[in-house]
């Protein structure tokens, strides 16, 4: 999992990509393509 300060640039990179908050933190979350995975902070 890439952790990133923004995560709008990693968002584009596949059209399954999701932004997910869990627990006070921004995820992308990908059921596609499991590479995909990123954390904001």
């Amino acid at each position: 999992m890439k952790v990133r300060n923004s995560l709008k640039s990693l968002r584009n990179r596949h059209r399954a990509n999701q932004i997910v908050r869990r627990k006070g933190r921004v995820y992308i979350i990908n059921k596609v393509q499991k590479t995909f995975k990123a954390r904001q902070g």
